[in-house]
């Protein structure tokens, strides 16, 4: 016979480690003797770190005992386990010896606990039975969030086995209240959650933060992760205690599979967060013109108000200048998104004003539809474009009206069009200039003529005191004087005629200048135009535009404007 005592179930014994708890574990010593009581000593050989309770005893035939075996964690700052956890490098001794003569009469199976003398232990007086044998294994929430921030996933399987399925392992949550599914999803690691979700992880258990698996997940951009989250039955929503839901982490985040999953999934696309703004808000706030277009598609409302400023998606794509979901939100937005306005009463164009983002002028202001139709000169698109509700006399970044940029091109039916529904005539830019000047300027005398016949201010001047007249003179415009002297414009006096006669006009490159005196009517002669400044501010001409050759010789101008008169 080697032994007179086994341990059950097991050599080892699951000591649970939980902060600010007991820390123990139990073993059952059975007496294999069949008519023998058998005396037992259980001593840990480092005392300070483990105790026993009981620690000696005398056991009946075949009977059994259970004893605890108490960690005793050392104190605070040092670390609550040893370095080798869930091992434990200590050793146990057990003794045992034949105790002939010992009745048990409560039937209790043990006496004199802790009451056996020691010198029963000795060999001089009995045999003495040493198992050596016990290994402690340390379990708990310190040591399984210690196993998976480190990634090791065999030794995870092992704890979680060996746990007591009443302690629901598979929950436990570190010092700073995260759960281990909390931490095998920041460290990405799909397998991690599988077998955490296999042990039984409740999938809505919440972090500290409040914070649910699923929302942590799409935080992460963890689609994987997520899909097996929803597997088992992962809600959707926000949790009461986050501020974000899962489809609003996808959206902010640019992830854009994920987000497709979660709508799939039965995710409410318009769902607010706490604060009422949608996936679609956080997906314009950090230009994900992807997530913005895959929610958009899925029936996401363009109009809906949320955050302290009560503001639309499309407020947020202006406060960041994101020009392309600007476009997608107008362009399937509903009726009138463009004059919605925030708590503070502005609308996403003055936010972009405000913020400096010109790019999007044209588009949240004038309408990029009816801008187009001023400069290609498309009556019909014009038309079109105020009737879906562009606004006449929206700005683009330079303070050019879709009447000025019609008119700086000539085309005359636009103009009919604009000012039949309403173009404010004498509007102008921020230097000053109205559509009159514009036409004078690029030559147009059809354009001049239409704008003089519907009652154009012809005394109107540029922040530099310029009016259409003096433009038209200064530029040898003899045909465009005509039709201002016709329509009422006060002639020029002849020391001001003179001045503005030899006044140098710089010269465009050649491939700008198209016929006599005129800019061409292409789109790029305008954009480069204005990337010297506001209308006809740019250049040495004394406030005038760039374009037209300096006139060497007064004499023979001023003879044409007469001849003119």
């Amino acid at each position: 016979m080697d032994r007179l005592i086994k341990l059950e179930p097991s050599n080892q014994v699951a000591v649970r480690v939980e902060p600010g708890q007991r820390c123990y574990g139990e073993l059952t010593l059975r007496n294999v003797m069949y008519t023998m009581p058998v005396a037992f000593r259980l001593l840990p050989l480092n005392r300070a770190r483990f105790s026993v309770r009981p620690q000696t005893g005398i056991i009946a035939p075949l009977a059994t005992l259970k004893l605890e075996i108490t960690y005793l964690p050392p104190a605070s700052p040092a670390p609550l386990l040893p370095d080798c956890a869930p091992d434990s490098d200590d050793s146990f001794f057990l003794d045992s010896v034949v105790s002939p003569g010992v009745s048990f009469k409560d039937g209790s199976g043990a006496v004199s606990l802790d009451a056996v003398p020691a010198d029963w232990f000795t060999a001089k007086k009995k045999q003495v039975f040493t198992d050596s044998g016990l290994r402690v294994f340390f379990v708990g929430s310190a040591v399984l969030s210690r196993l998976v921030e480190g990634g090791d996933m065999e030794r995870v399987r092992e704890v979680l086995e060996i746990s007591d399925p009443n302690w629901r392992a598979a929950d436990s949550a570190d010092a700073d209240g995260e759960t281990l599914l909390h931490l095998a999803i920041a460290r990405g690691r799909a397998d991690l959650v599988q077998l955490i979700l296999e042990f039984g992880a409740d999938v809505e258990a919440k972090s500290r933060a409040g914070r649910s698996p699923l929302e942590a997940a799409a935080a992460g951009g963890e689609a994987l992760i997520a899909e097996l989250l929803l597997a088992r039955g992962a809600s959707t929503e926000r949790s009461s205690g986050s501020s974000w839901g899962p489809l609003h982490h996808a959206a902010a985040g640019g992830h854009t599979e994920l987000l497709r999953l979660l709508l799939l999934k039965g995710a409410a696309v318009d769902s607010p967060a706490v604060d009422g703004r949608t996936a679609l808000h956080l997906a314009a706030e950090g230009r994900r013109k992807e997530c913005a277009a895959v929610l958009v598609e899925a029936g996401a409302r363009t109009d809906t108000r949320g955050g302290k400023a009560r503001e639309t998606p499309l407020h947020a794509a202006a406060s960041v200048g994101d020009e392309a979901t600007a476009r997608l939100l107008v362009n399937n937005g509903c009726a009138g998104l463009r004059e919605a306005r925030n708590a503070a009463g502005k609308t996403a164009y003055d936010v972009a004003a405000e913020e400096g983002k010109r790019r999007l002028f044209d588009l949240l202001r004038i309408g990029e539809s009816l801008a187009a139709a001023a400069r290609n000169g498309d009556a019909r698109a014009a038309a079109t474009a105020i009737e879906m509700g562009a606004a006449l006399d929206g700005r683009d970044g330079w303070g050019w009206t879709a009447l000025m940029r019609a008119a700086f091109k000539g085309n005359v039916e636009v103009i009919r069009v604009l000012l039949e529904k309403g173009a404010t005539l004498d509007a102008g830019d921020y230097e000053g200039h109205t559509a009159l000047h514009c036409a004078v300027e690029a030559g147009q005398s059809e354009a001049v003529e239409v704008l003089v016949k519907r009652g154009a201010d012809l005394e109107a001047k540029t922040v530099n005191g310029r009016t259409a007249m003096e433009i038209a003179a200064s530029l040898g415009y003899a045909g465009i004087v005509r039709i201002l002297v016709q329509g009422g414009a006060m002639e020029v006096p002849a020391m001001k005629l003179a001045a503005a006669l030899i006044a140098p006009v710089p010269t465009l490159p050649e491939k700008e200048k198209v016929g006599k005196g005129r800019i061409g009517g292409g789109r790029d002669n305008e954009r480069d135009w204005r990337k010297k400044g506001s209308p006809m501010g740019a250049g040495a001409g004394g406030g005038m535009r760039a374009g037209f050759k300096k006139r060497p010789a007064a004499a023979s101008l001023t003879a044409t404007v007469v001849a003119s008169y």
